[in-house]
């Protein structure tokens, strides 16, 4: 069966990357509605078809209208994008709560991040929901947003628990240079983009300490590590850590400079303060709320993340960054990998 393409798309989220996706879904050819939390910013976007507080260089193609409130963002909207950054899911949710909706209506959510108790997007939505959103799909992957915009090529993935579900997502955001891959892991994908943020703090610190290249290897290797052991405690497939929203989201955000989270560690690693850097980024960092539940995490699995635990000093206990790195190489030598296995067989699973 051909999944069917929403008409009209209800993107929730005006920052960066909410108006980024509704830019793309444009020149896919779509309608949408972008919603802002403040109807006054709103009024003026639409007015002047900039965003001039995230994206002053992209005016907005037409099919995007803009708005200030949410009961006419979701007005006929056969698929809802939530696009918010994590910080804010939590209370977007709770207004959309009181909104109706189609049971039909495609739900795709493009939040990256883990909540402060730890819970996942996806977790978060059914639980301030419920039953009512039953096609939700997790779009997610290596994509900064200036080359989304730029047109350059990009790969992501939808997932979903619905196969249906996922197929519908995949049809709405597939276009030129923009391809899309389905997914059943949803717990991976969304810890995968989650805590590669964490990696990409660490990331930026190691480039600004000037570690060299056989450093910044050990780190991104080290740290995939780190993010599939949790995730395998957790549930999640170990190919995923090796796909897209693993190890290509992983590399695209350490290496990138537009990443917000590799701006922090180099920031960090100047001597800045966390609450400066934050103060003056003038975007979200998704990395630095995400350290903290994935220790929770790290800690209710039983699971060992030590370069996680380093950036968490860094950020919150005012540990010096090269002092972390000290630590981090005194660690006792191990085996590369262990045979270890959640499910009582043996296989090759990697320690820290």
């Amino acid at each position: 069966m051909t999944a069917q393409i929403p008409k009209m798309t209800a993107v929730i989220g005006g920052g960066n990357w909410g108006t980024t996706l509704a830019i793309h879904l444009a020149r896919c050819g779509h309608q949408s509605r972008l919603w802002h939390h403040d109807p006054k910013v709103a009024a003026e976007i639409q007015k002047s078809r900039i965003n001039a507080t995230y994206l002053p260089d992209w005016p907005l193609p037409e099919g995007i209208t803009i708005t200030g409130h949410l009961e006419e963002a979701f007005q006929g909207a056969d698929a809802i994008v939530i696009a918010v950054a994590s910080q804010f899911l939590r209370p977007v949710l709770r207004r959309i709560s009181s909104l109706s909706w189609n049971p039909k209506t495609l739900w795709v959510c493009a939040t990256k991040g883990l909540q402060d108790d730890g819970s996942r997007a996806s977790e978060l939505i059914r639980a301030e929901l419920g039953d009512r959103v039953s096609n939700l799909t997790i779009l997610a992957g290596p994509s900064l947003a200036d080359e989304v915009l730029r047109g350059l090529p990009t790969a992501i993935v939808a997932a979903s628990e619905d196969d249906d579900a996922a197929r519908r997502a995949q049809r709405l955001f597939h276009g030129p240079g923009f391809r899309v891959y389905t997914s059943r892991d949803l717990i991976g994908v969304e810890l995968g983009v989650s805590l590669k943020n964490v990696i990409a703090i660490a990331a930026g610190l190691a480039q600004e300490l000037r570690l060299g290249h056989n450093g910044y290897g050990a780190l991104l290797t080290r740290g995939l590590a780190e993010m599939s052991r949790l995730g395998l405690a957790m549930g999640a497939r170990r190919d995923t850590f090796l796909g897209l929203a693993g190890l290509g989201d992983l590399v695209t955000t350490c290496g990138s400079p537009l990443s917000r989270n590799h701006q922090v560690g180099r920031r960090l690693a100047k001597g800045q303060s966390l609450q400066e850097i934050l103060d003056t980024l003038g975007s979200v960092s998704e990395g630095v709320p995400t350290t903290r539940a994935a220790l929770k995490l790290a800690r209710e699995a039983g699971v060992e993340m030590p370069i996680a635990r380093e950036i968490y000093d860094i950020l919150f206990q005012n540990k010096d960054p090269q002092r972390a790195l000290k630590d981090l190489m005194l660690r006792p030598p191990k085996a590369e990998v262990d045979e270890i296995s959640l499910t009582g067989e043996q296989e090759d699973f990697p320690v820290g």
